[in-house]
């Protein structure tokens, strides 16, 4: 399985020849080579995490696919169809098995009401947690793509999630608010928690991929 990483919080994962697509946004550039998408994942309705243009551009593409997602997106995104899932829920899609963790979005500050946020487990490998520290109960995480920065992201908090899913390997997303100084410096502290639990920690910048 290959993931790749785009601009903030967009993932791209590829399997057998088919593609996942998780949180395309705002901060995401165009992304190309989509006739081999299966279904999309997007965590949460902030528009960091996906766009209405970006949608109809991977349906162009692969027409019909499902998009997973909470029923905040699916008000949001009201011309499109969306499948409603929820913490607990298994889905497949192509080549791709998804599981869903979580439930709400991390508190950004007590006068922004908290929304619906999922967590999703791909293949029992990957995880990836949107906009939360929500760890995947009673599961081993092989894979971890963990958010480096955002505004409701301390960085002590972000190591604690590290040290309590203990990744065999780990990787930062969610960056773009940060600085290259800055996310520098998230990446050494993540890159610290993972080696506490023996995991190796990867550098990924936009279209750099993992092969896992």
């Amino acid at each position: 399985m290959r993931i790749t990483k785009y601009e903030h919080a967009a993932l791209r994962v590829d399997e057998g020849g088919e593609t996942l697509l998780i949180d395309p946004g705002s901060f995401t550039t165009p992304l190309d080579d989509l006739g081999g998408v299966v279904a999309v994942v997007i965590t949460h309705e902030h528009p960091d995490h996906w766009t209405a243009a970006h949608l109809d551009r991977v349906r162009r593409a692969a027409p019909g696919i499902p998009v997973f997602s909470t029923p905040g997106v699916a008000a949001a995104a009201s011309d499109h169809d969306i499948t409603v899932v929820a913490p607990g829920d298994e889905v497949t899609a192509g080549v791709f098995s998804l599981r869903f963790f979580g439930g709400v979005h991390a508190v950004i500050h007590e006068s922004i009401p908290q929304i619906e946020n999922l967590g999703v487990l791909v293949n029992d490998e990957l995880y990836y947690p949107g906009d939360s520290y929500a760890a995947p109960e009673g599961v081993e995480v092989d894979t971890l793509a963990a958010p480096l920065g955002a505004p409701w992201l301390k960085i002590g908090e972000a190591m604690d999630f590290v040290l309590a899913v203990a990744p065999r390997r780990c990787f930062g997303t969610h960056d773009m608010t940060l600085s290259t100084v800055g996310r520098t410096m998230h990446r050494q502290r993540l890159q610290w928690a993972t080696e506490q639990g023996g995991g190796t920690f990867f550098e990924l910048d936009p279209a750099q991929s993992l092969d896992v």
